[in-house]
């Protein structure tokens, strides 16, 4: 190698031939502002070695991998508080209406379902069917309500003044029940939609960030691998030069 051929590292000032580097104007736009945050007073022209220029790769490696694992750290830490903070829990609507049920509400449910079932509806037939009977044909000789059934009319219609509020006031309790367990569907609903939403823009981010970083060190690992590449063409050159001389002079 003749000295016209040598330039100087401007990291530390070392003779290298042209093969082995490159100037600061071919390096990669991020790994140049690395360089220059140690060197500010580099220039574009300005001669750095592969064995400087890979310290700066690896150190770039580095920082591009610490800065993906922190991105990913608060993310995940961001995933986590939106999901432990959350303003509402999920809850048994049956078993939060069942702790603050009263006696006359479990009466008036205990009459609604009954009053609602086959079993009150044929009972409720045969004691009409037996009081008139009773009252026609008179078997024992007696006869409490004779035709029209007045007192039957008369109980009738107070069963039904009893039984209509009762079973009003078990269908407000089923109504409550029907409002609070929407607004529970809601609240679910809306919980799941969230972390469905949160967990996309955390899978859009780690692809997007991820796809760039790999990009990067692909780029870094192809110049790497040539600049070695390069060095190895260099040395079978040199070694192959210096073999002729030595076969030169033995002859």
């Amino acid at each position: 190698m003749s000295e016209d051929k040598l330039v100087y590292d401007a990291l530390n000032h070392q003779p290298y031939h042209l093969t082995e580097g490159v100037f600061l104007s071919e390096v990669d736009g991020q790994l140049k502002n690395l360089i220059k945050l140690d060197h500010p007073q580099l220039k574009d022209d300005d001669f750095i070695s592969n064995k400087n220029l890979l310290h700066y790769r690896l150190i770039f490696l580095n920082n591009t991998i610490e800065r993906a694992q922190v991105t990913n750290d608060y993310i995940r830490e961001t995933v986590y508080d939106v999901t432990k903070n959350g303003d509402y829990q999920t809850m048994d609507v049956q078993e939060a209406l069942d702790s603050k049920v009263t006696f006359g509400q479990r009466i008036a449910d205990d009459v609604a379902r009954f009053g609602g079932s086959w079993t009150f509806i044929i009972s409720f037939t045969l004691f009409m069917a037996i009081w008139m009977a009773v009252n026609v044909y008179k078997p024992f000789g007696i006869q409490f309500d004779a035709y029209p059934f007045i007192l039957l009319n008369l109980a009738l219609s107070t069963l039904a003044a009893i039984q209509a509020p009762l079973i009003m006031m078990s269908q407000n309790r089923a109504s409550d029940y029907d409002r609070l367990q929407a607004k529970n569907d809601f609240n679910v609903n809306k919980k799941s939609e969230e972390g469905v939403r949160l967990l996309h823009t955390k899978l859009d981010h780690l692809v997007q960030q991820d796809q760039s970083d790999l990009l990067q060190v692909q780029k870094l690992q192809t110049e790497m691998l040539a600049s070695i590449t390069q060095q190895l063409d260099d040395l079978q050159k040199t070694n192959y030069e210096l073999k002729t001389q030595l076969a030169a002079k033995e002859g």
